[in-house]
């Protein structure tokens, strides 16, 4: 009796739960005089998830191999869970046999441990010492032992989950503060990975998002849409970055889909759900996803993994774990909310360079026109001046048009997903600049993202593409033009000082397939003809050459 109050004020003393498990086996072992101890967890599906063995040592335990999963006779106390004394093992109708390597075991004695009403795991005994069988004596000390390791547990459990949640609270503080003083996205979904794998006790953590082409509206609900790992942390991290899932067919998918945490023994065995592959996965065992809300059209999930060896996660650490995915989504929505504030501001300024520039640049280079035309008039008897006077309010009228297709410019919001007509052209004379060694100029006056249909669009980027492209390629210029005028119709003309385009492929390019090296002007024609327009290949009286391509508006 003294022995078990002593067991009992040691049990009662510890708080780390590993450290008061090993000390109730070790107590039963003592105070029964028994040789081998054991004490089996059980877990979901009636299996042993954890099994702490005291009398084994390490190099039988490793020979041994695989721990039990509960089958036999420790199968009998999971599915009856009362005292079980045996005086020999073999006899028993249940009795599986041991695995090779295994010490010889004959009396057994065996007592479910209770954690409040939930039978926690099982303590079990073999092998009394001397020869002797387990009596009643034993299995009375045994079962009082056992209600007072179900107390120990429960303190210990209770211990650790407070301790995890103090953990989980100064992690989301430091998340949190970091959302408050405007961090990058990035570097706090990083930051919420790793606090995440932290308070989970997880080897790995992923955030998956939805991948951009599954993004646009109804496609979350496609069955080619996927998640696309965008941050990981932990083992193998850099293994799984951008790798993507389906999201018909995975744990992380399923959890998006359902906005529900999903959770898994073995990322290998479980059907549901969908490792990595190509070793990424080596290793894991038990996997939990908690979905992450990306916004009102699409989802993600946080996703966490273990080593095999580790029992899954229970249901206070997927709570934890769902506290984390919620930031996660705090963090992507800050970081939208953000960008379209800071396109907002964008555009108010832009919007304010328009105003300024037609209200007053324009307005002077006006009226200064306007003064040097009746100066015209007043020196018509010096033909000299007037002349340098008309150019000088031909530049000015040059000039006022740059501006108010800059205005224009400034005053047209990009389409959705793509840039407007005037960005798609400035982007291609960037382009060009990168091979051609020189920037072209650009010109581009009136309205043509609000006028130019998306399909004529298309076709006016490609012809200009296609158009510089002949240019430095065949003519070899250092100087290329691009205009683009929309009124009535819209024209584009790109002019260059190139060798010039031969006489034989002039005579071509107006009609009939051209042929060679003129492929790029018959593509330029067929489109003109799909959009009923036309095209035009001229030679300037400069030199070089002019391609007019030209296409209505309207039918």
């Amino acid at each position: 009796m003294r022995g078990l109050l002593d067991a009992v004020m040691s049990l009662g003393r510890g708080l780390e739960l590993p450290e008061v498990l090993r000390g109730i086996v070790e107590a039963a072992v003592t105070l029964t005089d028994a040789e081998y101890g054991a004490l089996g967890i059980v877990g979901d599906g009636q299996k042993l998830l954890e099994f702490l063995t005291v009398g084994i040592s390490e190099p039988t335990a490793a020979e041994i191999g695989q721990t039990p999963c509960g089958r036999g006779i420790l199968g009998e106390l999971i599915h009856r869970p009362e005292p079980l004394r045996l005086t020999d093992l073999s006899s028993h109708p249940r009795s599986f046999g041991f695995p090779p390597h295994h010490p010889p075991m004959r009396t057994f004695l065996g007592v479910p441990i209770r954690v409040r009403d939930e039978v926690f795991g099982n303590l079990y005994l073999t092998e009394k010492r001397g020869g002797a069988d387990f009596d009643a004596d034993d299995e009375s000390l045994l079962t009082t032992l056992s209600i007072a390791a179900g107390v120990a547990i429960d303190n210990a459990r209770m211990y650790d989950e407070s301790r995890r949640r103090e953990r989980r609270l100064e992690a989301l503080g430091e998340i949190t503060r970091s959302l408050l003083s405007g961090t990058d996205a990035d570097e706090v979904l990083h930051l919420i990975a790793e606090r995440a794998m932290e308070v989970a006790g997880a080897d790995r953590a992923a955030i998956l998002l939805p991948t951009p082409s599954a993004a646009a509206p109804g496609a979350g609900e496609g069955a080619d849409a996927r998640l696309t790992v965008a941050v990981a942390h932990g083992r193998d991290a850099g293994r799984v970055m951008g790798r993507s899932v389906p999201a018909r067919g995975s744990l992380a998918g399923l959890a998006a889909r359902t906005g529900t945490p999903v959770h898994c023994a073995d990322v290998t065995a479980d059907p549901r759900a969908h490792p990595f592959g190509d070793g990424a996965e080596e290793g894991l065992g038990p996997v939990v996803a908690v979905p992450l809300r990306v916004d009102a059209g699409a989802s993600g999930a946080l996703r966490l993994g273990r080593p095999a060896n580790r029992p899954p996660f229970d249901e206070t650490e997927i709570a934890l774990v769902s506290g984390f995915a919620d930031q996660a989504a705090i963090a992507l929505e800050l970081a939208r909310g953000r960008a379209e504030s800071e396109e907002l501001a964008v555009m108010h300024d832009r919007d304010r360079i328009a105003r300024d520039l037609h209200d007053l640049a324009i307005q002077r280079l006006f009226a200064t026109g306007m003064t040097l035309q009746s100066t015209t008039r007043a020196i018509a008897d010096r033909p000299g001046a007037a002349e340098r006077v008309s150019r000088a309010v031909d530049d000015l009228d040059t000039t006022i048009r740059i501006i108010r297709s800059t205005i224009f410019d400034l005053r047209t919001a990009e389409r959705a997903g793509r840039g407007g007509l005037r960005h798609r052209m400035a982007e291609t004379a960037r382009t060009a600049a990168a091979a051609l060694g020189f920037q072209p100029s650009l010109r581009i006056d009136g309205p043509v993202d609000t006028t130019v249909p998306d399909e004529l669009a298309e076709h006016l980027v490609a012809v200009a593409a296609e158009a510089v492209s002949n240019a430095s390629r065949h003519a070899r210029a250092t100087r290329i033009g691009i205009e683009l005028v929309a009124d009535e119709a819209v024209a584009l003309t790109v002019t260059d000082n190139g060798a010039g385009i031969p006489d034989g492929v002039l005579a071509a390019a107006g009609s009939g397939p051209v042929a060679g090296r003129s492929g790029g002007l018959a593509n330029m024609r067929t489109r003109a003809e799909l959009c009923g327009g036309s095209l035009r290949v001229e030679r300037p009286g400069d030199g070089g050459t002019r391609i007019v391509w030209r296409a209505p508006l309207h039918d």
